[in-house]
């Protein structure tokens, strides 16, 4: 319990929302406000759905706002500045656990596994996850999504290492680049930026080696699901169709579709991304969660020690609507 009033109370006060602050209400019901954990390639489905107008032809257009972390996200579902979260389902677990009467539900999963890459100093073209013994890995945020996986992916091989938790998100390369640690991990296009400047080599995908896990997900209070079906199959298929387009678009093509979505961030190092993530099977073609994988997922919170207890699947995630979809794009 401890954790969860810890997640809410640093989650609204960076927001400056009090707790008991009322939702308020949309001036046009055919905008879908998305509240982002983080603005990233490993998202560009949900950005291409946007520049190809796939919104668009459902009639709906979409706001998108950068909560900076789950917890912030989450509160702006919670608050109702947001209609939609897109973050950790890890965020819904928490709510859940402490009892809220509108709790968000997961209605749609749009990353199937980590985004992040394992960097080395130098290359390592017979990397073993063994050769992490004894060594300093810069790893994430403790208590956070790429972190937990990480430490799974440890922990499942025995490996003998440090995982420094003590350097925030934004700046782990450069502390890497500093000297801090001998790997680090990166998402993309950091990654591979990191590795053409020879500053450092991609040995290992972390998402490769821990395998399918709900990672980033669609979700919204219940209440909103229950008045907003329109909206929500919108999103749904507006998002699948682009997932579609990627897998069977070469990343070149793509990538030109993006660049206005990442200032500074050049064609070529968006169509890397894109291979990396198209190389690890990054994306849902079926956006409806997988219990298994639900249930994976709470092994890695709770092997990390952040879980005081397991939430039935039904309790935090919907899948009838993005299954219905996905059957309905793919016929």
């Amino acid at each position: 319990m401890k954790k969860i009033i810890t997640f809410f109370c640093s989650a609204l006060l960076a927001l400056g929302i009090p707790v008991t602050l009322a939702s308020c209400g949309k001036d046009d019901d055919k905008v879908i406000r998305i509240n982002e954990v983080t603005h990233s390639i490993f998202y560009a489905p949900l950005y291409l759905a946007d520049a190809l107008g796939y919104f668009k032809d459902e009639g709906y257009e979409i706001t998108l706002t950068n909560g900076g972390g789950a917890d912030a996200t989450m509160a702006a579902v919670l608050s109702g500045s947001a209609d939609v979260g897109f973050c950790g389902p890890e965020a819904a677990i928490y709510v859940v656990k402490g009892g809220s009467d509108d709790s968000p539900k997961v209605f749609g999963q749009l990353t199937k596994r980590d985004g992040s890459f394992l960097v080395a100093r130098e290359p390592m073209p017979d990397f073993k996850w063994s050769d992490l013994n004894g060594k300093e890995i810069l790893a994430g945020r403790k208590g956070g999504v790429p972190a937990m996986t990480f430490e799974y992916v440890v922990k499942t091989e025995n490996i003998d290492c440090k995982l420094n938790y003590d350097v925030a998100f934004n700046m782990m390369t450069p502390a890497f680049e500093s000297g801090i640690a001998d790997f680090c991990t990166m998402f993309e296009p950091v990654a591979s930026d990191y590795q053409a400047q020879k500053k450092g080599y991609i040995v290992a995908s972390v998402g490769e080696k821990s395998g399918e896990i709900p990672y980033t997900c669609f979700m919204a209070k219940q209440s909103y699901l229950n008045k907003n079906g329109e909206a929500v199959d919108a999103l749904l298929r507006a998002v699948t169709k682009a997932v579609k387009y990627i897998n069977e678009t070469d990343s070149e093509t793509v990538a030109g579709y993006l660049t206005s979505y990442f200032d500074g961030t050049s064609k070529t190092s968006i169509k890397t991304s894109l291979d990396s993530y198209k190389r690890i099977d990054a994306w849902c073609t079926d956006m409806a969660m997988k219990e298994a994988a639900f249930n994976k997922l709470q092994d890695v919170i709770d092997l990390a020690g952040e879980l005081n207890g397991r939430v039935a699947f039904g309790d935090v995630v919907t899948t009838e609507a993005a299954h219905r979809i996905y059957t309905e794009v793919y016929r």
